[in-house]
């Protein structure tokens, strides 16, 4: 089992450098999404734009524990009741009153880092805003526990108190530590006990994501090997940030600021 690393001075920099690199990319992106809008053109623009700052696409030919294949594309694109790992093809043209999510990773110097948005395609229902909204706030309230001397667990409490109980909060997918690799210990579940889990210190550096939907927290894994869709095809959101732990407040290395 790999350890929880500690990442140094010099790592911290490198990485505040990538952050802000995708936190631009995936700002960009967004704003490229509209009704008639390919997931293809998306990952095409997010291949050309990584690589030619001299970076590497985290995502790309990665192959995750369990799985056979490795990952053929730059981004995930999950649409409505896709969760996650939602594989960016032709075919998948946004439509209005979708939302969408955008989640990707480069490798900048050596090291990685993860993020993840949701968007509306057009005008959507106000259950869909409500739904962007909560999940976001989830994940800053999340963000807000990440703290020296805190745990693991108080991150996932955190995210599933403002997540209630009129939503679906994913279980079998979480956060994670990233940096040296695209996916590192320790385990960040979106729901938790105060003071449990991993205890937190300063170096370490996480992906902090929940996923949220309007129904179950049971999903299905796809035959593609990657898309995990809802089970009842209810529609969900997912935001992600890669945060620093420090001794003081959490740094939030993809945040644009």
């Amino acid at each position: 089992m790999p350890e929880i690393t500690i990442k140094t001075k010099e790592d911290q920099i490198i990485l505040q450098e990538a952050g802000k690199r995708l936190g631009t990319l995936l700002q960009i992106l967004s704003g490229m999404v509209a009704p008639g809008v390919s997931a293809k053109e998306l990952d095409d623009f997010a291949y050309a734009w990584i690589t030619k700052q001299g970076d590497t696409p985290a995502f790309l030919d990665y192959t995750p524990d369990g799985v056979t294949n490795p990952y053929p594309n730059t981004l995930c694109v999950s649409i409505n009741e896709e969760i996650v790992h939602g594989i960016p093809h032709a075919e998948k043209v946004f439509k209005e009153g979708d939302i969408v999510s955008l989640d990707c990773g480069i490798c900048h110097r050596g090291l990685f880092v993860d993020h993840a948005v949701t968007v509306p395609v057009g005008k959507v229902s106000q259950q869909l805003y409500d739904l962007i909204n909560i999940t976001q706030n989830a994940m800053y309230a999340g963000i807000d526990q990440a703290r020296a001397g805190n745990t693991t667990g108080d991150i996932g409490h955190a995210v599933h108190q403002v997540v209630g109980s009129s939503y679906g909060t994913i279980r079998v997918l979480a956060g994670h530590g990233v940096g040296y690799a695209v996916h590192e210990p320790p385990y960040v579940p979106n729901y938790g006990k105060k003071g449990k889990g991993t205890p937190l210190v300063p170096g370490m550096v996480l992906a902090i994501e929940p996923m949220v939907t309007l129904g179950t927290d049971d999903v299905i894994f796809l035959d593609d090997e990657y898309t995990v869709i809802t089970a009842d095809n209810s529609l969900s959101a997912h935001f992600e940030h890669t945060v620093l732990i420090t001794d003081g407040d959490p740094i939030i290395l993809t945040q644009i600021v």
